[in-house]
């Protein structure tokens, strides 16, 4: 059934201007409709379908989960062999430090989480993050983001939350010992793939060190081989103490973590009792998916073909109404004149087949994120819409 009404009155909306098409099924980088047309997703279902739409590594373990079991238990209480392998799988992929990881339902529940284990490890209560930053949409990860317009009618939100500029040193003096955390994405992601340099994020490893203050470096969109890297944080010669993901972890399952050291985790375990607690957190489908996902990346060598399919988008889309690139990997954002030029180039893409996308918090900039497994062929047949796309807008 995929009737519009439907959609539109019935299922709660999220804006006044939905994508409104129609999706029957998805496979590798395509969407496809009841009618059979195709789209080329690269937008990867905004950062989730990075392995492309139904892997089969990634269908075979799901199935094979669903003939042993489905949710048992909740989160923390019953030793799972899905949730088990997937958390020896993750940590070994992570510096010691970070070798203990809670299993949540969402991005923005890992940051909220994140924030209370600072607190709560701490003892402190000032959180510091990013101007232009986005951490999710429920009270405290919207408290810690930076897009003032999407904030003002929930108000009042998390006190002692203080804002700094993203990538500016000056700014680090912010951080004092009266800081529990600093929540910062590794890249920005809405506000439009803002890279910070390294030297800045050295510097910021060093301030939290000086001050006590916990790092936390949100890669739930940046994360999971988007950048080159498996985690964005290893470009940089730095290791968080609190690191969150979500979006690609899953392989298109709902599945997001924060992940620690035992010692730091430990503490939400007592006074009080509980202190996080979820009950689909670790859902042992999920863990499956998102460890055969792992092992997509991995098995497939995905990491070593992402800087050069990145390489070919920005030679291929040139064109003189571009006003500026930003990219890390396969993370695109293009600027343009005005929001309205950005809307055209969108709905042309859409209609001639191509999923592009436009940012939250950076309306006159699109955004292209394709799965890794996308091929040079696709890649250019693509770019040929987009480039269309733009030269009609």
């Amino acid at each position: 059934m995929y009737s519009r009404e439907t959609f539109l009155h019935t299922l709660a909306p999220t804006s006044p201007h939905p994508f409104l098409i129609a999706i029957e099924r998805a496979e590798g980088v395509y969407l496809y409709s009841p009618d059979g047309k195709s789209y080329i997703d690269l937008i990867s279902g905004i950062g989730v379908s990075s392995i492309g739409h139904r892997h089969p590594h990634v269908i075979q373990a799901i199935q094979n989960q669903l003939d042993k079991h489905l949710h048992v238990m909740v989160y923390g209480e019953y030793i799972q062999s899905a949730s088990n392998k997937l958390a020896e799988k993750i940590t070994s992929l992570l510096p010691p430090s970070l070798n203990c990881i809670y299993f949540v339902n969402s991005g923005t529940e890992a940051n909220e989480a994140a924030l209370k284990l600072a607190k709560r490890y701490t003892g402190r209560t000032e959180i510091i993050s990013c101007r232009k930053s986005y951490h999710g949409s429920t009270h405290g990860s919207l408290s810690v983001s930076g897009n003032e317009i999407k904030k003002q009618a929930f108000r009042p939100l998390l006190p002692d939350v203080r804002f700094m500029n993203f990538n500016k040193p000056t700014d680090l003096e912010k951080i004092t010992d009266r800081t529990a955390c600093v929540i910062m994405e590794t890249i920005q992601g809405d506000a439009g793939v803002r890279i910070p340099d390294k030297n800045y994020m050295k510097a910021l490893r060093s301030r939290c060190d000086e001050t006590g203050a916990l790092l936390i470096l949100d890669e739930i969109q940046c994360g999971m081989g988007r950048t080159g890297k498996l985690f964005a944080f290893e470009h940089f010669g730095i290791t968080p103490d609190i690191l969150t993901v979500a979006k690609a972890f899953g392989g298109g399952l709902p599945i997001g973590a924060f992940i620690s050291s035992e010692e730091k985790m430990k503490s939400l375990s007592h006074s009080p009792m509980l202190g996080h607690i979820t009950t689909f957190g670790g859902n042992p489908v999920c863990c499956a998916s998102a460890l055969a996902t792992l092992e997509v990346i991995e098995n497939e060598n995905l990491l070593t073909t992402v800087e050069s399919k990145g390489q070919l988008f920005e030679q291929l889309l040139r064109h003189p109404k571009i006003k500026a690139v930003r990219r890390m990997g396969l993370l695109f954002a293009f600027d343009f004149d005005t929001e309205q030029t950005v809307n055209n180039i969108v709905n042309y893409a859409k209609e001639h087949g191509v999923i592009c996308y436009w940012f939250l918090s950076h309306p006159y900039s699109f955004r292209i994120a394709p799965p890794l497994t996308i091929t040079e062929q696709e890649i250019k047949k693509a770019c040929s819409v987009i480039l269309q796309a733009i030269d009609q807008a």
